[in-house]
């Protein structure tokens, strides 16, 4: 007699975004599958995978046993996706493996993680373990408690490197200035699964996941929690990424830089009213050795500046305009693995194929 096993079921290269699966109450509404589901964005990890999945299992144990785990594979240049094949085994129904077509970014494969997400709270956070897992239990029981949709894990001090320290508070700072929020985002968070699937309308570039979060609910904190030195590797982020993560928050959810133009054109025209008034009255006082001079330079100067300026941010928004226009993806899912349940009938099909070759 065969008993029930598990099977691997691999999803075709296309997947949608919005699989998610749910189950409906007494009441006829739908609700989450699961109490929690951790989303963690991969990317050339594959030497702490394996204490990662260990810490976050051992720790949710302790909270509920309907969980998931959703690792995204975001394009790793090493083994990460073979560890992650190699551990599937282990961790049966709890984890998901989803491997991208290429690397799309953090906030893209965030996107990703959460339109297959199935837990009524959804935790996001780092695979280099600097955000210690046995923190998850806080995080749960503060958004529980405090019924909010969107809760930030953060930590007093960083071991990060002064550079990312600095490039990071150039981001918050935006951030503030954009949303009004005076917490501070960062990749460990958690909320409800009505929120993670509220952003799952923006399906287009240039992702910045705590603006589209804020533009959903204002029902949003942050609780301090430990930040421990990577287990290995350095940060996959430079100044430079940041500060285009810091321009994807300005440009898609603000208009402040075309204000900001805007103003320095008014400030150009005004200097140059004023110059022109004050060279107007040396000439009649005869004191303009070289006529024509200073002023040719310092509207060139002053006018060609702001009028790049212009032009550059003008050209950034339009440029991620056409982008967009143009469809290029979010992201593009090559696999999508989890073990599942054989349905009843198809273990008694199995039964009657195992006895009819006996």
């Amino acid at each position: 007699m065969v008993s029930e096993k598990t099977y691997l079921m691999k999803a075709p290269t296309v997947v949608s975004r919005r699989d998610g699966e749910t189950q409906k109450s007494n009441g006829g509404e739908r609700r989450p599958a699961l109490d929690l589901s951790i989303v963690v964005p991969v990317y050339n990890s594959a030497g702490t995978l394996d204490s990662l999945l260990k810490r976050i299992s051992s720790t949710l144990e302790t909270v509920t046993p309907n969980y998931e785990i959703i690792l995204v594979d975001d394009g790793s240049l090493d083994d990460s996706w073979a560890v992650i094949q190699a551990l599937k085994e282990s961790y049966g129904t709890h984890l998901i493996a989803v491997q991208l077509m290429r690397n799309y970014g953090q906030h893209n494969t965030l996107m990703c993680g959460l339109g297959v997400a199935r837990g009524e709270y959804v935790v996001t956070m780092d695979d280099d373990l600097q955000n210690p897992p046995e923190e998850i239990p806080k995080l749960f029981s503060y958004i529980k408690q405090h019924k909010l949709d969107l809760v930030y894990g953060c930590p007093q001090h960083r071991h990060h490197a002064a550079w990312r320290n600095w490039g990071s508070r150039i981001v918050w700072h935006f951030y503030r200035t954009v949303f009004r929020y005076q917490v501070t985002p960062t990749p460990f968070r958690i909320m409800r699964h009505q929120l993670a699937q509220s952003v799952m309308f923006y399906d287009l570039n240039f992702t910045y996941l705590d603006g589209l979060l804020a533009w959903c609910t204002n029902r949003v904190a942050s609780i301090e929690v430990e930040h421990h030195t990577r287990a290995q590797g350095r940060s996959n982020y430079s100044i430079g990424k940041l500060l285009v993560l810091a321009l994807n928050l300005y440009t898609n959810f603000s208009l402040i830089p075309l204000q900001i133009v805007s103003g320095l054109g008014l400030l150009t025209a005004a200097s140059g009213f004023f110059v022109g008034m004050y060279y107007l009255f040396q000439f009649f006082a005869s004191n303009i050795a070289v006529p024509g001079f200073a002023s040719t330079i310092i509207a060139i100067l002053i006018l060609g500046g702001v009028q790049l300026l212009a032009l550059g941010v003008i050209g950034e928004y339009l440029g991620r305009l056409h982008l967009n226009v143009n469809r290029k993806p979010q992201y593009v899912i090559r696999n999508i693995e989890r073990w599942e349940k054989i349905p009843a009938m198809a273990v008694e099909i199995v039964r009657h194929q195992h006895v009819g070759h006996v």
